[in-house]
């Protein structure tokens, strides 16, 4: 299925925008299950719109919202590039989400392996998942890096060839360090999965990426669900080499 490609004007109209779909998918789900089940990102652009989130709308029904975490450094939940902690300052401490709806990565344990372990351990005893099954969120959020990568599955790694588990500890030699991230079954595997890309340094990667076959394909590209929709929401200066 072809992505949605939704260009919005400024990153405050982006994360408008965004919110929007947020509330629109959460609506969907809650009215269809019961429940609105949601895969969040770091970033800057995701903390632009979970800040506007807390902001306009903490009456939404986050007690029947669960919130997890596609990727998280393996670092502890306070240090300062904690996806984790950059969510709880945007956006948990704003709202009333009861505590265990909030399923973060323990990504403070020594071993990253282990953590990425639990946290699958975590993500299958919630979704009630038998042997060889993956859960279907009903939104996965996503960011896009320079290098075309998405959640924690950089170019090159041996995490983009994963088809089997859940969660992995991915080793990012550039980092010199392992991050924890969901795997393309799960991302695959969505209602809906929702780039948000902002600002002119995103320019080349977005028009790479949404505009032509690249051999190997950016691990961003590899993101296509299988039965969801796919939607990319830039602003004018991401979507600025992109033909109209």
């Amino acid at each position: 299925m072809a992505p949605i490609i939704q260009v919005l004007p400024t990153s405050a109209d982006l994360f408008h925008a965004a919110a929007d779909e947020f509330l629109r998918a959460g609506r969907t789900a809650i009215g269809a299950q019961g429940r609105f089940t949601v895969a969040l990102s770091g970033g800057s652009t995701p903390r632009g719109l979970y800040s506007l989130l807390a902001k306009d709308h903490a009456d939404f029904s986050w007690p029947r919202t669960h919130l997890f975490f596609g990727d998280e450094r393996q670092v502890p939940p306070d240090h300062p590039e904690s996806n984790y902690r950059m969510v709880n300052e945007a956006l948990l401490s704003k709202i009333s989400i009861p505590a265990e709806n909030v399923h973060r990565v323990r990504a403070e344990n020594s071993d990253a392996k282990q953590a990425a372990a639990e946290y699958e351990s975590d993500v299958r005893k919630f979704f009630e998942l038998r042997s060889g099954e993956f859960p279907r969120f009903d939104l996965i959020l996503l960011g896009l890096g320079p290098d075309g990568h998405t959640a924690s599955l950089f170019p090159g790694s041996e995490g983009l060839n994963e088809q089997s588990k859940l969660v992995i500890a991915n080793w990012v030699e550039k980092f010199n360090s392992f991050r924890i991230s969901f795997t393309y079954p799960v991302l695959n595997g969505c209602a809906e999965a929702m780039f948000l890309v902002s600002g002119a340094e995103k320019a080349d990667i977005v028009a790479q990426i949404l505009k032509g076959n690249n051999t190997p394909p950016f691990p961003a590209q590899q993101v296509q669900p299988t039965d969801g929709r796919l939607l990319w929401m830039l602003d004018e200066a991401a979507a600025s080499r992109l033909s109209r």
